[in-house]
């Protein structure tokens, strides 16, 4: 895969809370976990997130990085409203607030929103599916995974595939296949790293700074499964036990 780098800051990527003081605390826990950057999960309802969104943004101040994913939530009409709200909030960038079964839905959208959008996290095709929304304009950012989007080799065809374009790969989820990816692909921002409950628990695999560092297992650095060779277990390394340099 190749590394191109041996640290990368993490996201702090919410799941979907009760109401806006949930959120602001769990913001105010997050930066003082060390999180230099958030995105939100909210509730699909394009007003109420758009308050949701700006209040954070007065909440958190200029310097955070926010950044906004809907989950394939809207259609066109509700996602161009929103779209507005983040762009005037500063939004790092706006993701899948459309399903994406329509790269001309998403065109449309391009053209009405300023805000960054970043595509391509679900849709069958992988890399290919991933130049189709290239080529109509839509992407700023795109998705790229190992579980979603063609394994390994599908996910660093999507990374070279957008370096070519001057895009980013922002590569989606947490686990040490996204910790393999976020070190070797060099046009991707943040790793995802989930927060699942209103009392914030920094992952074990980011440090008090907010980075996440490489790997240094051999292979993936995962458990071996029942049926891997005795002989062969020493030569692998459980991250829930490594010590993260």
């Amino acid at each position: 895969m190749g590394g191109y780098r041996r640290s990368i800051a993490a996201q702090a990527s919410t799941v979907t809370f009760a109401g806006t003081d949930e959120y602001l605390d769990v913001a105010t826990q997050c930066l003082e976990l060390g999180y230099p950057a958030i995105k939100l999960h909210a509730w699909g309802d394009a007003r109420a997130d758009a308050q949701l969104c700006l209040a954070l943004r007065e909440h958190v101040g200029s310097g955070v990085e926010l950044a906004y994913d809907g989950s394939a939530g809207f259609d066109l009409a509700d996602a161009i409203y929103l779209g507005h709200a983040l762009h005037d909030a500063g939004y790092l960038w706006y993701e899948e607030p459309i399903r994406e079964f329509s790269v001309t839905a998403y065109k449309w959208l391009a053209e009405r929103v300023r805000v960054p959008l970043l595509v391509g996290e679900t849709s069958d095709g992988a890399h290919m599916n991933t130049g189709d929304f290239i080529a109509s304009g839509a992407a700023t950012f795109v998705r790229t995974s190992a579980e979603l989007r063609g394994g390994i080799t599908g996910a660093m065809r999507i990374a070279h595939l957008a370096d070519s374009f001057r895009l980013r790969a922002e590569v989606h989820g947490p686990g040490v296949y996204s910790q393999h990816l976020c070190m070797a692909i060099p046009n991707t921002t943040y790793y995802e790293s989930l927060v699942t409950s209103t009392r914030v628990v920094r992952e074990p695999v980011v440090d008090s700074r907010g980075l996440v560092h490489a790997p240094t297992g051999a292979g993936f650095g995962l458990p071996p499964g029942p049926d891997y060779p005795p002989e062969l277990a020493h030569l692998v390394i459980d991250p829930a036990v490594a010590e993260v340099s």
